[in-house]
C-alpha cells in the first residue's frame, strides 16, 4: 500500500527537534535532485547554469540527511546551496525534504566530497564551505580515508572565494585537536563558543544524537588566508597527515551513522 503524501503544512520532527520549515501543497514542491554530472573533461561545474542564476554559493559537504542545508536555504533564499554526500538513502531523505519544502535554491547530489572540491568546483566560487562531523576512522588500517588533510585543505582554499568560509564541526577530541593544528595555516580560525546560535539545538542529525549522548561538540570557522601559489604549497608540504589515534571516542555513533 503506498505511503501517505504528508499533509501540507507539517512540521517534522528528528529526535524531538522541529526540521526546518514545512511541508507545502504538491503543487509547490520543488525538484533538488542532481543526478548527472557532466563528463570530466567539461569539469568543473557551472553553478550559474546548474541553479538558472547568479548568487552566493554554500557548500555542504557530507550533508547527512540536508538540516543544515535546508535551515540555511529557507533563511537565505538568496544564496545557492549545494551539498553532497556518499550515502544514497541520506541523499533522497534530504532532497525529499527540500522538495516539500519547495527550495529552489538548493541541489542535492551523491558525491564524495574530495573529488566534489578537487575537480567540481571552480576556483574562487564558494562563498561559503561546510564540513560538519567527518567521519574519523577508528581503525588505523582506515586512517587513509580521513577527510581533512592538508592536500584537501589546499583544494577548500583554492575553491574559496576571497575571504571566503570554512566551518567545521566534530564530536571527536582527537580530529579537533588535529584540526585546531592544521586549519590555521589556510584560515583565520577561530573556535565557536557553543552551538551556534542560528540552530540551539543542532545544525545537523550528528550534533543532535551525539549531544543526546553526552559527546562534547567541537565547532570552529575560518575566513580564507590570502596565500600564495608558493605558500600553499610549503604549508602542505610542511603539515602532519591525519594520523592521529581515536582510540574509539564516539565509535558506536560512527557505526549507526554509517548504517543509516
Amino acid at each position: 500500500m503506498p505511503k501517505p503524501e504528508p499533509n501540507a503544512g507539517t512540521v517534522e520532527r528528528e529526535y524531538g527537534v522541529p526540521i526546518p520549515g514545512k511541508i507545502l501543497p504538491k503543487e509547490q514542491w520543488a525538484q533538488t535532485a542532481y543526478k548527472q554530472f557532466p563528463p570530466p573533461a567539461e569539469a568543473p561545474l557551472d553553478f550559474a547554469e546548474v541553479f538558472g542564476r547568479s548568487a552566493p554559493l554554500v557548500i555542504d559537504l557530507g550533508c547527512g540527511n540536508g538540516r543544515y542545508v535546508l535551515q540555511s536555504a529557507l533563511a537565505r533564499g538568496d544564496y545557492d546551496h549545494f551539498a553532497c554526500d556518499l550515502l544514497p538513502a541520506a541523499i533522497r531523505y534530504a532532497t525529499r525534504r527540500a522538495n516539500q519544502r519547495g527550495l529552489s535554491n538548493v541541489r542535492f547530489a551523491v558525491k564524495d566530497a574530495e573529488s566534489l572540491v578537487r575537480d567540481w568546483l571552480p576556483a574562487g566560487t564558494a562563498a561559503e564551505i561546510h564540513c560538519y562531523h567527518p567521519q574519523p576512522y577508528h581503525d588505523a588500517k582506515e586512517r587513509w580515508r580521513r577527510l581533512l588533510t592538508p592536500g584537501f585543505l589546499k583544494q577548500v582554499h583554492r575553491a574559496l572565494a576571497p575571504g571566503g568560509l570554512f566551518v567545521v564541526q566534530t564530536d571527536c577530541p582527537p580530529y579537533w585537536a588535529y584540526m585546531k593544528e592544521i586549519l590555521p595555516a589556510f584560515f583565520e580560525f577561530h573556535e565557536q563558543d557553543g552551538p551556534w546560535p542560528d540552530a540551539p539545538q543542532g545544525r545537523s542529525r550528528r550534533e543532535i544524537l551525539a549531544r543526546k549522548r553526552g559527546y562534547t561538540v567541537f565547532r570552529g570557522y575560518g575566513l580564507k588566508l590570502d596565500l600564495s601559489a608558493a605558500e600553499v604549497k610549503a604549508r602542505v608540504a610542511a603539515l602532519p597527515l591525519p594520523n592521529f589515534k581515536t582510540r574509539g571516542v564516539g565509535s558506536e555513533l560512527d557505526d549507526e551513522e554509517a548504517e543509516d
